[in-house]
């Protein structure tokens, strides 16, 4: 095939192919797989579907289907064709020769996202590593980047084709050893992550950690609520978090301190959002970044309601963090963007489910309700006595609390407040 040049800003015209199994929904993969086509710059003319139970290990569609792919491309002048499933190296080189097209997988997809919505040097590192595990097998495809190429962070990536290809044997040496270092970088990282988190953690401030599908509005609920209880956050745009109606918008997890106004503090941190069939070396790769989500004390699961596959979205959000090994984590399911359907918002469901709109105040004080129920759940009102000579330890406890009661008696003053298990065991000493 000759070489294409692709102005990063014009649309490139693509087929969408994917195969109905036993297990497939393959209408909502089609789906989702458009919105990131579109994400990617690329624009769905037509969608290819066919059943089998299992992919031709040679071509992926059976022979039929292919040569009808073939004369399609001709047809709508077609150059890219992006498969619904992750392909094998063969199955790539034989689609590309038998129909005169790239042909781009699920899998190359998503990486090739990743790679330009990465902002951070960790986020950055991150997605060149997985990029590199998955051409490592593919370097005689036109999938394979030239490697000078590949070393930057973003856009073309994958929907643009190599300058040339290199000595196979160099090649995989300098993937390699490309890999090595980028896995002791992370390494390196990841120490001023943990200990960043430590302190977070030594400052006695629970973790409130938003996960779920991307695009389900995680980045717009998070802002809404730093306007209204961030520090700064309602006049300084950098408090916030990037929000943009597309998927995977942002990949950088944010943490910000939010203060109630009964000056009640917590951590609120957003993650980046899950997709189906997320690439195992990006699920990998991404472990770090989903920290937040690991160490947190509740996690709120944002679910688009108004989505038609919203509970297929909810089991890929469950699975997910299975797979990077968020367990045991108490888990409030808020089902988003109910001004979007007829459901009633807001509207509290138990202990654990709430219906919301996330541009909606009166969604966002119950949502803020419900969080504290989880997260100061062990808070008992207690009175302590604090000498006058220690001013400064009742300058503390005002900075975090709202005093129930003030008195004072001749050698200090009483106070009574709610404080939690770990601020009581603090505090003991004055505990009357």
């Amino acid at each position: 095939m000759t070489e294409q040049h692709i102005n990063a800003q014009e649309p490139r015209k693509v087929f969408l192919v994917g195969l109905t199994t036993s297990q497939a929904n393959l209408t909502y993969e089609l789906e989702e797989l458009a919105n990131l086509a579109k994400a990617n710059n690329l624009v769905p003319v037509e969608t290819f579907t066919q059943k089998l139970e299992r992919p031709n290990p040679a071509t992926y569609f059976g022979k039929g289907k292919v040569e009808e792919l073939a004369e399609a491309a001709k047809t709508y002048e077609v150059d890219m064709i992006v498969a619904n499933d992750e392909l094998s190296p063969s199955q790539i080189r034989n689609l590309e020769k038998l129909t005169n097209t790239t042909v781009l997988d699920r899998t190359g997809l998503i990486l090739d996202i990743f790679a330009q919505r990465a902002q951070t040097k960790e986020a950055k590192l991150q997605v060149q590593l997985a990029r590199l595990q998955y051409q490592l097998p593919r370097l005689r495809t036109s999938m394979s980047v030239s490697l000078d190429q590949q070393t930057g962070a973003g856009g073309g990536g994958f929907t643009s084709r190599g300058s040339g290809e290199t000595k196979l044997e160099e090649s995989r040496r300098r993937i390699t050893s490309q890999m090595v270092r980028i896995r002791q970088e992370l390494a390196e990282l990841s120490k001023g992550t943990s200990t960043r988190s430590a302190k977070r953690t030594t400052n006695e401030l629970a973790n409130v950690a938003l996960v779920g599908y991307t695009n389900a509005g995680k980045s717009t609920l998070m802002n809404r609520l730093l306007a209204r209880f961030g520090i700064g956050a309602d006049t300084d745009d950098t408090k916030q978090v990037f929000e943009k109606d597309m998927l995977f918008a942002t990949l950088t997890t944010t943490v910000r301190q939010l203060t109630l106004p009964d000056k009640k503090q917590f951590l609120l941190s957003d993650t980046v959002g899950f997709v189906s069939k997320l690439p195992h070396n990006l699920v990998s790769a991404f472990k770090s970044t989903l920290q937040e989500a690991a160490n947190a004390d509740l996690l709120l699961q944002i679910v688009d309601v108004s989505d038609e596959h919203y509970k297929d979205m909810m089991a890929t959000t469950e699975k997910t963090l299975a797979e990077v090994g968020v367990t045991d984590v108490p888990m409030i399911t808020v089902y988003n963007k109910a001004d979007r359907t007829e459901l009633v918002y807001p509207d509290v469901s138990g202990e654990n489910t709430i219906t919301i709109s996330a541009l909606d105040p009166a969604s966002q004080d119950a949502l803020i309700d419900l969080i504290k129920k989880q997260i100061f759940n062990d808070v008992q009102e207690v009175t302590l006595h604090i000498p006058f000579d220690q001013g400064a330890v009742q300058a503390k406890l005002a900075a975090k609390h709202t005093f129930s009661k003030e008195d004072y008696d001749e050698t200090g003053t009483l106070i009574t407040v709610e404080l939690s298990e770990l601020e009581r065991k603090l505090y003991a000493d004055y505990i009357v």
